[in-house]
């Protein structure tokens, strides 16, 4: 259970930053190169953990990290960067909230995990959460934005639960991320090149931005997501995402000028709930705890109720022995304690 705790701490880095990742890229990158702007995210990112990790793909990995490369890094980034253009920072990351049942649903048909009852039912609390947070009617929203969201969304889910399908002891996190990512990033550049030309040019912002976006919310980020993946199952690893939203509410409200309504905090406020309750160890414990205290107040009532029948009563007087004679309370026979041996 500690262990579990402990890898949900590591995951919840990936979503955050993730959450950040929207405000940044709306505010301090260019709104029409986003083939360029993902690709100089991904690819840097990758090169770096290859750096580390010295090790190139072998057999399928080859196939497969182009596969979950552009599942999990490349499509889906430009498919961020459009949303995050499109749409306000909090409903561009709340859309990505609903994950989760997505998550649970592609793992249970393609490893055979069957979504726990508390899973599910964060999972539909949160998106009850989302859909508050995003339906605030405080103006239009973009359709082409949430279109993307959705689907970088779907796409994202499918490579999570392929990557845990795929998982091989022989391969670790550190090696299978920086391969999905070079992939990702390689073909980004590509397309790159062909669509949008020369790079485009970046100001000091900009270029603050996109390390924040490669170093942190890519390189540290996916090694905490799917070393996530590896030792929790897909479903808690989707509600862990739940924070996500939260993250990218709040810089909307503190530094991006956004304003809070009331249904967008009780929105907030049903998202974490969702998480808690979602939360498998964090249900075990809550549980545990309270088994706990319902077990030490019986054991107290029975060693109240036993004290009460074992002990005499002060008036009390020894009962008397054969000969109609009392035993002082010494001379009595001991009684044998349950503990003892014979």
């Amino acid at each position: 259970m500690e262990g579990n705790l402990r890898w949900m701490l590591v995951t919840a880095f990936a979503p955050i930053t993730w959450g950040a990742s929207y405000y940044v890229t709306r505010h301090l990158l260019p709104a029409d190169s986003p083939l360029w702007g993902s690709a100089l995210r991904a690819l840097p990112a990758g090169l770096i953990l290859l750096l580390v990790a010295r090790r190139l793909p072998r057999g399928s990995w080859w196939w497969r990290s182009l596969v979950l490369g552009t599942l999990n890094m490349g499509a889906f980034f430009v498919l961020v960067y459009v949303a995050a253009q499109l749409l306000p920072t909090s409903v561009a990351a709340t859309v990505m909230a609903t994950s989760p049942l997505v998550m649970m649903l592609m793992a249970w048909a393609l490893v055979a995990q069957r979504p726990a009852a508390p899973a599910v039912a964060g999972g539909l609390l949160g998106l009850a959460g989302v859909a508050a947070m995003v339906l605030t009617g405080t103006g239009s929203i973009d359709a082409r934005g949430v279109l993307a969201s959705v689907t970088a969304m779907l796409m994202s889910s499918v490579g999570f639960v392929l990557a845990q399908r795929w998982r091989d002891d022989d391969v670790d996190v550190l090696a299978s991320t920086s391969w999905q990512l070079v992939a990702g990033g390689s073909t980004l550049v590509v397309a790159a090149v062909v669509v949008e030309g020369a790079p485009p040019s970046l100001d000091g912002a900009a270029w603050g931005g996109l390390a924040f976006l490669s170093l942190a919310a890519t390189a540290v980020a996916y090694l905490a997501w799917f070393g996530g993946l590896r030792h929790l199952p897909a479903g808690t690893v989707g509600l862990v995402g739940l924070l996500n939203p939260v993250t990218g509410l709040a810089l909307g409200l503190l530094v991006g000028g956004e304003r809070l309504s009331a249904q967008q905090a009780v929105g907030a406020l049903v998202v974490l709930a969702g998480v808690v309750l979602g939360h498998p160890a964090l249900s075990r414990r809550a549980r545990a705890a309270r088994e706990l205290t319902v077990a030490e107040g019986t054991r107290s009532k029975e060693t109240r109720r036993h004290t009460g029948a074992l002990a005499p009563a002060a008036d009390d007087a020894p009962a008397p022995d054969a000969a109609g004679r009392r035993k002082p309370a010494a001379a009595r026979e001991p009684v044998e304690s349950a503990t003892s041996t014979r």
